[in-house]
């Protein structure tokens, strides 16, 4: 197994995860590549807002990314567990560059005489979409070079540096691209908002790509013995008969879904807050800086003593600051809700993912991964959807609330039906499906 190089003794602190050469090109790999997409999907979100006045618009820009997210993960994962994931990545990061200079070629002002407006949005769906084909194979690449590029004694202190260098690019790429895009023509005569931030977002993609050629090699180590529908088939049958892993992807899948109120930003940023696309970026860092500051946090002070109960009491909270955030009318207030939203969400993170690393054979991490995508990557985006089109039904603010009283209703039923697993430590639950 790829772990066993980690055969030295192993210092644990604060920063033992980061000695590891292959750990650290993995993280500004990462970095470089969600400070892109972050970007990408704060301005792309307010640039559809604008020019369709719809938060109906703004929750299709979900739906076209989580459909083939969810619909070929499992084959992702599939792909990832029997190829070298180097090359693999490489792959992605090209479908995902040149979906984005598309998006980019057909928002440039000098288009406007060859793409008629109406057939803008139609584009971007498009390529929202083949970004999502191209995170339908991400994820799975991503978690096996992750998990094997520190001992798994490490896992708990390489999850907190994996979420905080995530959340640090979540806070920095929705900020920049919400300044750049609402300051670019002051700065720049003539340069449009969403063409400065198109071209810096470029940019960052091409250094993930650059940086990924840095990776060690890992070549594939399961090699498939069977047809690809037992293969798959394997992996979601090992997902659910584990009583913590299925119940933790649950808990956040719903959770998410319908307490997820990004997609409503640019909403409150045009006509609640009133505060504009920098208003917009800010509110969009503001949670990511709760998320990474309670990660630096958590790199001292480990959540995973009870973990199942922790999780339950963070998600507990991350519904009440939702109900918060719909109730405030007050920009700084708002802030608030969001910055405490995203320090509890950021426990939630590290508690599901130590759990799902630690759990995972290594045979089976690419497949295992792609049904954690299925219930978690793409439930940001299934929210984005289910948001918009409860805004546009009921209202935003209502549908803001609404999603906050659906999560704290998920988190009591969850808390009804799992009561015997509130007292474990994780040695308890390691041990126990061991025995399984």
């Amino acid at each position: 197994m790829p772990n066993e190089e980690h055969s030295q003794p192993v210092k644990k602190d604060s920063f033992a995860s980061l000695r590891f050469k292959n750990f650290r090109v993995y993280l500004a790999m990462l970095f470089s590549i969600t400070f892109a997409y972050q970007m990408q999907a704060v301005i792309i979100g307010f640039y559809i807002f604008q020019l369709t006045k719809s938060a109906f618009a703004i929750g299709m820009l979900g739906l076209c990314e989580a459909i083939p997210a969810v619909g070929i993960a499992l084959y992702g994962g599939y792909i990832a567990d029997k190829s070298e994931k180097r090359k693999m990545l490489l792959f992605v990061f090209t479908g995902i560059l040149l979906s984005s200079v598309v998006m980019f070629t057909v928002t440039l002002k000098s288009m406007s005489g060859y793409i008629h407006t109406g057939w803008i949005v139609p584009i971007i769906y498009c390529m929202t979409f083949c970004i999502g084909i191209s995170r339908a194979f991400l994820g799975p690449a991503n978690f096996t070079v992750y998990t094997n590029s520190i001992p798994k004694e490490l896992y708990p202190n390489g999850s907190t540096w994996n979420s905080s260098v995530r959340q640090l690019a979540n806070i920095l790429g929705p900020a920049t691209g919400g300044l750049i895009y609402g300051f670019a023509d002051k700065i720049i005569p003539g340069l449009s908002g969403i063409t400065a931030t198109f071209i810096v977002i470029i940019v960052f993609i091409l250094i993930a790509l650059t940086v990924a050629f840095f990776l060690k090699k890992y070549p594939a180590i399961f090699k498939p013995t069977e047809n690809i529908w037992k293969s798959l088939a394997e992996g979601i049958h090992f997902v659910f008969n584990n009583k913590m892993m299925l119940g933790a992807m649950s808990l956040d899948l719903f959770s998410v879904f319908f307490g997820g109120i990004v997609a409503l930003l640019p909403v409150f940023a045009n006509e609640i807050l009133k505060v504009g696309a920098e208003g917009l970026g800010i509110m969009r860092a503001v949670f990511s800086l709760g998320s990474v500051l309670t990660m630096l946090v958590m790199s001292k002070f480990s959540p995973m003593n009870r973990p199942w109960r922790n999780l339950l009491i963070t998600v507990t909270g991350f519904g009440l600051s939702i109900i918060g955030f719909g109730l405030s009318r007050s920009f700084y207030l708002s802030l608030f809700f969001l910055f405490i939203e995203g320090a509890f969400d950021s426990v939630s993170v590290i508690i599901r993912s130590t759990i799902m690393q630690i759990l995972t054979p290594n045979t089976m991490r690419g497949r295992v991964s792609a049904v954690n995508s299925m219930f978690i990557g793409s439930s940001n985006e299934l929210g984005n959807f289910e948001s918009g089109t409860a805004a546009s039904i009921m209202g935003t603010v209502p549908a803001v609330l609404f999603g906050g009283c659906v999560t704290l209703t998920v988190v009591t039923v969850t808390w009804l039906k799992t009561k015997n697993l509130l007292p474990l430590s994780l040695d308890d639950i390691n041990q126990k499906d061991t025995a399984n």
